[in-house]
């Protein structure tokens, strides 16, 4: 069953939750990110950062969240989902929802430096793409977080 489209209002409110997501992250020390996958309106799963508690580089906040989902919805395949998440995802993650086919990935900042788009990544022909929602509390957030890590 697909959902229908998320309203902008729908969008800025997921994305906050995404947000809270990673305040959690960097509450660990861990870089900021955070994500949550929506289904039929709904947060199925959520997710943020890990990499350095987990020391695992593979540990984004994405790949948590679509873990999340596909054990929620016993599926690999995430076609009627949406991924809300604060920063570009890097070509890992563009990679991981290409091959679980999500219907719509919904982003706050842009990553010039390492994301999909840049990197020359790709999202599956089918899957959605929004960008530049909340884009400034994300990448503020972003920015505060390697600001204080340089003063030390």
């Amino acid at each position: 069953m697909t959902s229908s489209p998320a309203s902008p209002e729908d969008d800025v409110r997921f994305m906050r939750l995404a947000l809270q997501e990673a305040i959690k992250a960097l509450e660990q020390d861990e870089v900021p990110v955070g994500a949550v996958v929506v289904w039929q309106n709904r947060v199925i799963a959520r997710g943020h950062n890990l990499t350095e508690r987990l020391h695992d580089v593979t540990a984004h906040a994405e790949m948590q969240a679509i873990t999340a989902a596909s054990h929620d919805l016993a599926t690999k395949y995430l076609p009627d989902c949406t991924l809300y998440v604060t920063l570009e995802p890097c070509t890992m993650c563009a990679g991981a929802l290409f091959w679980t086919q999500m219907g719509r990935v919904v982003y706050g900042a842009s990553d010039e430096k390492r994301g999909f788009r840049s990197m020359g990544g790709q999202l599956h022909p089918k899957t959605k793409l929004s960008t530049g929602v909340e884009a400034e509390l994300c990448g503020d957030l972003l920015t505060e977080f390697f600001r204080s890590k340089r003063k030390k």
